[in-house]
């Protein structure tokens, strides 16, 4: 009998606490989320106030409404972030946020509604808007990108691959309006490739073909521009005395 009553009272104990958890968990979801109970983590870039002015959202909001697949994208997009990752938390109570920030290594401009903005590029040619990079972080860039376009990304990320493999010393990078890429090569100079992105890695290994070549001779001196918009059929053009 004393056994089956201490089973009863721990079964008792068990249930009281079980509801008593399953209460005060739904209190908690139920609870709304403010500004300050949001808690970044991986950037101190970006402030509380930072992630709700770039949500949909309005706060303070409910944590079980709080939608945070959506969350992370409009971050993601509206801070030029790589990556971000949101969850709800009960104990402590908000909205846990993990920034992965983009590293720029170049300069950018590109022009929007008409307007000139400022930026930066991450090697994947992505646009890092200006306020969204802290500049102390990193040292002074050699690179500038101009006329950047998000459908001009791959090409983008093709250069910054052939600057790592190759002997390349890129220091500008120019799209037209309707995409007549120009690129400054340190000894090269001016060099021409046209309105074919199929051909960027072939147009990248002559380039690096004709430096090497080039430098043995000194010739690199002598060049003005090259025209590399067939690039099987190179067109130097040389300073005249």
């Amino acid at each position: 009998m004393k056994n089956q009553k201490g089973i009863k009272y721990r079964s008792f104990f068990f249930l009281i606490s079980f509801l008593f958890l399953t209460s005060l968990l739904s209190i908690k979801t139920l609870k709304n989320v403010e500004p300050q109970d949001i808690r970044i983590f991986g950037s101190e870039l970006f402030s509380q106030n930072d992630v709700v002015k770039n949500s949909s959202l309005n706060f303070p909001i409910r944590l079980i409404f709080v939608r945070t697949n959506l969350l992370e994208k409009e971050l993601k997009q509206n801070l030029s972030l790589k990556n971000v990752s949101v969850n709800r938390e009960l104990f402590p109570f908000g909205l846990k946020v993990h920034i992965n920030s983009r590293i720029p290594i170049a300069y950018g401009e590109r022009i929007l509604n008409g307007e000139k903005i400022l930026g930066f590029i991450d090697k994947d040619g992505i646009f890092i808007n200006k306020q969204n990079v802290d500049e102390k972080n990193f040292k002074k860039l050699t690179i500038q990108v101009f006329g950047w376009q998000e459908k001009f990304q791959k090409i983008l990320s093709e250069i910054f691959i052939s600057i790592e493999n190759y002997e390349l010393e890129i220091v500008k990078i120019t799209f037209s309006y309707d995409g007549f890429l120009t690129i400054e090569e340190k000894d090269l100079k001016t060099l021409f490739l046209g309105f074919k992105p199929n051909l960027i890695n072939y147009q990248l290994q002559i380039i690096n073909n004709l430096k090497n070549e080039f430098k043995k001779n000194s010739f690199t001196k002598k060049i003005d521009n090259i025209d590399l918009t067939n690039p099987d059929k190179p067109k130097i053009k040389v300073f005249k005395p």
